[in-house]
């Protein structure tokens, strides 16, 4: 299967679980905005983040006004109504220092700021940089990479940021890093840490394939022991399977240290997945849960999990279906929704083969939600090729973008893509701005219809809050809190959080 990344490069104990398919559901999908290249263009894998005001943020990687012909990149606000706002066009400034084609979306800050990065722009040959922008759209440049002797901090970050206990940001670049990769030329890629003032910290340059994992695309996500996990295009142990010399990937650890330990090496056993292009989630059951956009049974990506001690067990082979009516080829992140099932999408694949919204529930039982190009084909105008993974907003509907279809003016025949909401009736619930935390520490959260809030829990003990709007509360991390779910109560009715709250020594 074609493979939609742009990133193309030259340079423990395996399970198979078994895995049942099951045809569409039906869902109500409503299309809220095209792009039409002034306004953006081609949002790739970073989903959608929802801000403190209740609007949606994200980024496309072409479009806006800057870079003719195609444009290279914008930051957008989407309010749930569908009203799209372009915030800021990359290459506003003189050379482009202000970075250009950011791929890995938006992460909401406790500041109330958006942070991302844009793989390629800068002030160091055209590197790519880390920026901050305001919901208004003001946006400041705090790094740019290849700022040290060559590269050896990273270049072209791809990947989503995540904000880690401490406050400080955490994510990965494709490439740099120490040139003595014995595979990689331009270095086998980094990770590292940003202070929300610029001040960056590397914390390991991969090594390279047959040692260790190398060219991350995805970010991290932070474990309940504080520690970082993600994963690695290429690399890992040398494997008959893959495609010598560059490795299948691999899934790691790494301490806010530094110290980075393979869990697993994908292609280990016959029928495992390869090349995760999207990152890991952290289960509520303490599981990371992850997709391979290759491998599998037919070659056509897997669903994955992975406990802590790096047992890996397969539990979705991809293209099950007949004509993959059940999709393919899956790059975007995983999230868990509030009734315990692992939602996602396929870039390729579903009815028309232009890509999915499924849902995966625990026991490996996948159901295709929406299969795009539904409402009308080739047209497609309600998207083709979702890349980005899903975001459940806190009135419990998913909201996603589209690479391709909508507006058809835009970039003839594809279009340049969609913002789209799944109704899968779920109901509202609130989410956190900050998680984990430590006690003593502010922590944010996101819902509708705040105002008026009575009381906030942590795991059933009372939090100190604040309600600033609406949409957002601040709370502290109480005295004798535990690890556990977060309760609000509204003049309306009781609201939990869609995953625990963890506090972390």
């Amino acid at each position: 299967m074609a493979k939609p990344s742009f990133w193309q490069v030259s340079c423990a104990l395996f399970v198979v679980c078994a895995v049942t398919a099951i045809g569409s559901s039906a869902q109500t999908l409503t299309t809220l905005a095209s792009f039409n290249k002034s306004n953006g263009s081609g949002p790739y894998t970073g989903p959608l983040a929802q801000g403190v005001d209740g609007n949606f943020y994200g980024t496309t990687v072409y479009g806006g006004t800057n870079c003719y012909p195609y444009g290279c990149g914008t930051v957008f606000k989407l309010s749930p109504q569908g009203t799209l706002t372009t915030l800021y066009s990359f290459c506003a400034q003189s050379n482009c220092t202000d970075g250009i084609y950011p791929y890995g979306g938006l992460v909401l800050g406790i500041d109330g700021n958006l942070y991302g990065t844009t793989s390629e722009g800068g002030t160091n040959i055209h590197a790519g940089t880390i920026f901050k922008i305001s919901p208004t759209g003001k946006l400041t440049t705090i790094y740019s990479f290849c700022a040290q002797i060559n590269c050896t901090d990273g270049n072209y970050p791809t990947g989503r940021l995540v904000q880690g206990a401490d406050g400080n940001f955490y994510g990965t670049t494709f490439s740099g890093g120490l040139k003595d990769a014995q595979y990689c030329a331009s270095g086998c890629g980094t990770v590292f840490e940003v202070t929300p003032k610029g001040t960056l910290t590397l914390l390991h340059s991969f090594a390279g394939f047959d040692t260790e994992g190398s060219n991350p695309n995805a970010g991290l996500v932070q474990g309940k022991n504080g520690a970082f996990y993600g994963t690695t295009e290429f690399g890992g142990v040398y494997n008959l399977s893959c495609n010598a010399p560059l490795g299948c990937g691999t899934v790691f650890e790494i301490t806010r240290q530094g110290t980075l330990t393979t869990l697993y090496s994908f292609a280990a056993s016959s029928g495992d997945g390869t090349k995760p292009y999207a990152g890991l989630l952290y289960g509520t059951d303490g599981k990371f849960y992850g997709a391979t956009s290759e491998g599998g049974a037919g070659d056509d990506g897997t669903i994955f999990e992975i406990k802590p001690s790096g047992m890996l067990a397969t539990i979705y082979n991809f293209c099950s279906q007949p004509d993959c009516t059940d999709g393919g080829d899956p790059v975007g992140d995983l999230i868990e929704a509030t009734d315990g099932n692992l939602y996602g999408t396929a870039a390729r694949g579903g009815a028309k083969f232009v890509g999915s919204i499924f849902r995966l529930t625990a026991g490996g039982r996948l159901t295709t939600l929406y299969s795009f190009c539904a409402q009308g084909y080739p047209d497609c105008p309600d998207g083709s090729f979702v890349y980005g993974g899903l975001l459940q907003a806190t009135d419990g509907n998913f909201y996603g973008t589209t690479n391709e279809g909508g507006d058809l003016t835009c970039n003839s025949p594809e279009g340049c893509g969609t913002v789209f909401r799944l109704d899968a009736s779920l109901g509202p619930f609130v989410r956190f701005l900050r998680n984990p935390a430590r006690v003593g520490q502010m922590f944010g959260i996101l819902g509708n219809e705040l105002s008026g809030t009575t009381g906030v829990s942590l795991n059933g003990t009372p939090a100190s809050f604040k309600v600033v709007s609406d949409t957002f509360i601040k709370a502290i991390v109480p005295a004798g809190a535990t690890t556990g779910f977060v309760t609000v109560a509204t003049p309306s009715r009781t609201l939990t959080s869609n995953v625990p709250f963890h506090v972390v020594k």
